[in-house]
């Protein structure tokens, strides 16, 4: 049954004397606790904790819980965020006390199987990737970007080079510019011509050569094949220039084009997106990031390697490396559920993912885009940019009237407002997990929506516990400080 109450705080269920554990009694002589920390760490009072049975408190977060939007409960066309299903074997093959319980410090002697899963982990992407060598280490995709730049900066400072600018689209994710800033580039905007794909006049009247990188995600944040991949490439590599290769949208392009073959030197990969990994609540995710053999000298340290002896190691001689950018051997959980997932799928399943993927999207695309137009292309690859625009205008109805009526309907809303240069934009993903009997339910709420009186829209969500979130409000007024509050408080 679904839940649509707020569940009330645990302050206002709590009673006084209710408990849901018995401690024994110390076996050590008790002390004074003035006489074992100072005065300056002890609080005047106890703090006014709540005070539950614990059935109370499975109630509690059981009922939180079923109000959160999830991907095995919820249809999730979070564009560019590849919110596809995450297959339980590999939850229960990551469960495995052989993973689980290895702990980093361990002796190398001790952790062959792990290392062996890296390594092969490692090897596999590259062949994806079309690319030589691989760091398993970033924590995320940003993190890799930003790891994939120092190792540019590496290169450039190796070679006498001052390079200072990273060229980014104007449709790129937000992470981009950000990295390109935090690894001491200046990030240049390149404008997107009436297709959506890169301006190449724009291109070249910045390419330079104080230019180290572009930027470039392909398939786009349209949802397009930029089939200028190849000229841009010769065009950075003349000037003795880096192409960049953000994987956020691998799921369209797996096992039927690699970023090397293109002409990228670098990229990153996103096991959370396209390898299924689980995604959201802040982590822990990955982000590891392949690149061309000349480049390889420069990679965090340390790499899996594999001995004479056949045996596994971390090889931490790499002096031209950039050092560590996260500690032990990266999320190792995340990485070993994308390791379980690649091979469980092979060659052939690999590349029947990205066939499904644009398949579910072009589809569902045909179902609502006479309704809600798809400004740039005729076709799509894993995901397309609808636009409210029209609804706007006539109706006064804006994308995120149709985002929040959504959850009435029991689905995600779409990514809303990116890229900017689609106005309105409603940003749709279905991924190649969908059903087809999925995708046509949700086109029949789109449809639904559109047709719905303005006001309706206007004060939507219905259903939920707060029918219409500030979001707005939210970001510029977070609240990041929990307060005890007492029982006559609230």
């Amino acid at each position: 049954m679904p839940n649509f109450n707020t569940p009330p705080l645990l302050f206002e269920s709590s009673r006084p004397g209710r408990f849901t554990s018995i401690f024994p009694a110390s076996d050590v002589p008790e002390r004074p606790l003035d006489s074992l920390l100072p005065a300056t760490s002890l609080a005047s009072t106890s703090p006014p904790l709540p005070e539950l049975g614990e059935l109370d408190v499975v109630r509690h977060f059981t009922n939180l819980s079923s109000l959160n939007m999830s991907i095995d409960a919820n249809f999730y066309p979070l564009g560019s965020c590849t919110m596809k299903y995450n297959p339980k074997r590999n939850e229960r093959l990551a469960s495995l006390p052989g993973m689980a319980a290895q702990h980093p410090y361990q002796d190398e002697s001790s952790l062959q199987g792990l290392l062996a899963i890296l390594f092969d982990l490692q090897d596999i992407l590259a062949e994806i990737a079309g690319l030589h060598a691989v760091s398993l280490q970033p924590a995320a995709g940003a993190q890799g970007e930003l790891t994939a730049l120092l190792v540019a900066s590496a290169y450039f400072r190796e070679k006498g080079e001052t390079r200072t600018k990273v060229l980014v689209p104007d449709s790129a994710h937000g992470t981009n510019p950000a990295s390109a800033n935090l690894a001491g580039f200046e990030a240049v905007t390149i404008k997107s011509n009436a297709q959506g794909m890169v301006d190449l006049d724009d291109f070249r009247s910045h390419l330079d050569d104080r230019t180290a990188v572009f930027m470039m995600t392909n398939p786009n944040t349209v949802g397009l094949f930029d089939p200028q991949v190849g000229e841009i490439a010769a065009l950075l590599h003349d000037r003795g220039a880096l192409l960049y290769l953000d994987g956020a949208n691998m799921n369209a392009i797996l096992g039927v084009v690699r970023p090397g073959d293109m002409g990228a030197d670098l990229m990153h990969f996103n096991p959370h997106k396209t390898f299924s990994g689980p995604h959201g609540g802040g982590g822990p995710g990955a982000g590891p990031i392949a690149v061309r053999d000349f480049l390889a000298p420069y990679l965090p340290a340390p790499l899996v390697a594999k001995s004479e002896d056949g045996s596994y190691r971390l090889d931490f001689d790499r002096p031209k490396s950039i050092g560590r950018v996260r500690s032990f051997f990266g999320n190792t959980g995340v990485l070993f559920r994308a390791y379980c997932y690649i091979r469980s799928q092979g060659p052939d399943g690999l590349k029947a993912v990205a066939h499904h993927a644009v398949l579910n999207a072009n589809y569902l695309m045909s179902l609502v885009k006479d309704v809600y137009p798809v400004p740039l292309g005729e076709r799509c690859m894993h995901e397309f940019v609808a636009s409210a625009r029209g609804m706007m205008r006539e109706r006064g109805v804006r994308a995120m009237d149709i985002a929040k009526r959504l959850l009435d309907y029991h689905y995600h809303a779409p990514t809303v407002y990116f890229p900017l240069i689609v106005p309105e934009a409603m940003m749709i993903e279905p991924t190649e997990t969908e059903s087809r009997e999925t995708l046509e339910a949700f086109a029949r709420a789109l449809l639904a929506i559109a047709a719905e009186d303005p006001e309706t829209l206007h004060n939507a969500p219905h259903t939920t516990p707060v029918n219409r979130p500030d979001e707005v409000a939210a970001a510029r007024n977070p609240v990041l400080k929990w307060t005890a509050r007492l029982a006559s408080q609230v």
